[in-house]
């Protein structure tokens, strides 16, 4: 038989765009929030806690002023507009993050599925465990999710999957858009901290609404 020309597309479905945070933006994140942490008001203060769905130790609110000083607000925006630029083959004039936060988990708490507000969202991992546990000995065949971000799509057919799953790993960044839906695991066999980090933004109108004028 001749050789075949074989190409694979899969152009269905929204894309997500992976990337890592350069170290003197997560050592600086990582920093403020260890600061937070220590100061019993500004943890009051910026806690995000009854606005989120997630069931975890603390969710703090990012101010302003250190999303701009920190390089968090700029490194974004930057991997927003390549990724837009990429994949739509348009150039957005606008970002506006409507807020960031850094959730604190700890073992056996969770995220249950959601999703967010704003045209783009993200998720990060600013610390991650030394290990986030196994499955008990009867199920070592199963592949053990503890801890992951899952990504949650449509639903699962014949040559399409309906899930992605992430093992976190620090300094590792996942952009995708606002409506995707996804949960965290939860971790055991750990007394260590998983810390990620999120964000909303939007970005031109006419580049998000893809359905035009009503």
């Amino acid at each position: 038989m001749d050789k075949l020309d074989i190409k694979i597309i899969k152009n269905f479905g929204p894309s997500v765009l992976k990337v890592e945070i350069p170290e003197k933006i997560l050592n600086h994140l990582n920093n403020y929030v260890d600061e937070i942490i220590k100061n019993a008001e500004k943890s009051k203060k910026q806690n995000a806690g009854d606005g989120l769905v997630g069931d975890v130790t603390q969710e703090i609110l990012i101010e302003n002023k250190t999303i701009k000083e920190s390089g968090w607000g700029d490194f974004l925006a930057m991997c927003t507009s390549k990724w837009i630029e990429i994949v739509a083959e348009k150039k957005i004039t606008k970002f506006e993050i409507r807020n960031s936060w850094v959730v604190r988990q700890f073992e056996n708490e969770y995220n249950p599925t959601h999703w967010h507000s704003g045209h783009i969202s993200g998720a990060g991992f600013l610390k991650v465990p030394s290990t986030l546990g196994t499955h008990k000995q009867e199920k070592k065949d199963k592949v053990y999710r503890g801890g992951n971000l899952q990504l949650i799509h449509g639903s699962k057919m014949f040559l399409c999957a309906s899930t992605l799953n992430i093992e976190p790993v620090v300094g590792d960044f996942y952009f995708f858009p606002n409506y995707m839906m996804h949960a965290v695991f939860p971790f055991k066999n750990s007394k260590e901290e998983r810390r990620s980090i999120s964000f909303n933004a939007n970005i031109d109108n006419e580049i998000y609404n893809v359905y035009g004028k009503n």
